[in-house]
């Protein structure tokens, strides 16, 4: 069974993935992209290699992560302004069983149009893309979704979460125009790194205090966010820890706060499914959380799942606990076999069957994701 540490750093915006061996170096902005070595078409006109013609956004993401399935929307609607102006998207699927990702695509339908790919594992357990494009150093990770940017010479101009590239489309805009400043963005992304360095700490941190229930630990780390960033990064990090920020306050009892954060963020982040469901639930594993503030939970469901087309399963799985704890136990056993049905991990499939188990049984399970 996974920790809820685990789950948080594995499907937060900053999901860490420490991968096994090597000491290859961290891949950078600037560096000559690495060889593009795909295994299977899931979908689209295959690439074996880049070329001068076009500009490349390789996006490594995974059917179990959150944030992926919630970007995806986002990326194909860049997709779509940018595809005839000599931009190809690569959905680089990574680190999961191959078998569930083709049914995932075509369930996505016009949500997810670009090309998508499977990873060479024919020589690689953990594949070739995997393996040779992502940074194995042993104290700086990239994580999942992550893009990468190539431009028509084969260099990468760009690397970050492709929500960022979502709202700064200007970035594109300026590699394909060939008017981006490489000079510029080179020392720009070491600062950023840099930045990175210190989020991933302050998040184990964190996140690590909220599983341990020292609510105290847990706010003195929060309150470090000042110290560790510049002004101008001050509420993007700020609203990064919302989730944990929330769960402390709760923890703490301060339940006016924690209410007014959710519904803040919420409100703010009404774009973002991953936000949504990770919020929601926050407040479905706190203990004996009020009423009002399950009501919210199950409105911060409804409009995930509005984001993501009814599609994503993990807030099908959270809403069924916030219905249940409603009282909602005909609803809560419907979603949770909805969550079933759609899921294509094993795990979760396993995990979602002993849930639905408990509610059948009318009882409330450990909170588990």
């Amino acid at each position: 069974m996974k920790s809820s540490f685990q789950f948080r750093v594995i499907l937060s915006i900053a999901v860490l993935l420490v991968l096994a061996g090597g000491a290859q170096a961290e891949l950078m902005v600037g560096d000559k992209a690495p060889k593009l070595q795909t295994g299977q078409w899931i979908q689209g006109e295959p690439v074996t290699g880049f070329d001068s013609n076009h500009i490349y956004v390789v996006e490594f993401w995974a059917t179990w992560c959150g944030p992926c399935v919630g970007s995806i929307p986002h990326l194909n609607q860049m997709w779509e302004k940018f595809k005839d102006k000599g931009v190809i998207v690569i959905g680089q699927d990574a680190w999961e069983s191959d078998d569930g990702v083709a049914p995932f695509v075509k369930k996505m339908g016009t949500n997810m149009t670009y090309r998508v790919a499977l990873d060479d594992k024919s020589h690689d357990k953990d594949g070739f893309m995997a393996s040779n494009w992502w940074p194995r150093s042993t104290t700086e990770h990239h994580g999942i979704p992550t893009a990468f940017i190539i431009n028509r010479n084969g260099i990468i101009a760009w690397i970050g979460h492709p929500l960022t590239l979502d709202e700064h489309e200007e970035i594109l805009t300026a590699i394909v125009s060939g008017n981006y400043d490489m000079a510029k963005a080179v020392p720009e992304y070491k600062v950023k790194r840099e930045q990175d360095i210190k989020f991933i700490s302050l998040q184990q941190k964190l996140y690590s205090a909220c599983d341990s229930k020292d609510w105290n630990a847990a706010e003195n780390a929060f309150n470090e966010i000042p110290r560790l960033f510049p002004t101008n990064e001050l509420e993007r990090i700020q609203a990064d820890f919302a989730d944990a920020h929330v769960e402390f306050l709760l923890g703490q009892k301060k339940y006016g706060e924690a209410y007014q954060l959710a519904e803040s963020v919420s409100t703010a982040k009404s774009n973002r499914a991953g936000w949504q469901e990770s919020l929601a639930w926050v407040i479905a594993s706190s203990d004996e959380p009020k009423p009002e503030f399950l009501d919210l939970a199950e409105k911060i469901c409804n409009r995930s799942l509005q984001l993501t087309d009814g599609k994503d399963v993990s807030t099908f799985h959270t809403l069924a606990r916030v219905q249940f704890m409603l009282g909602k136990k005909a609803a809560a056993i419907a979603t949770e076999e909805k969550a079933i049905s759609l899921s294509e991990n094993k795990w979760k499939k396993e995990t979602y069957s002993k849930t639905l188990s408990s509610y059948q049984e009318d009882k409330l399970p450990d909170p588990t994701r």
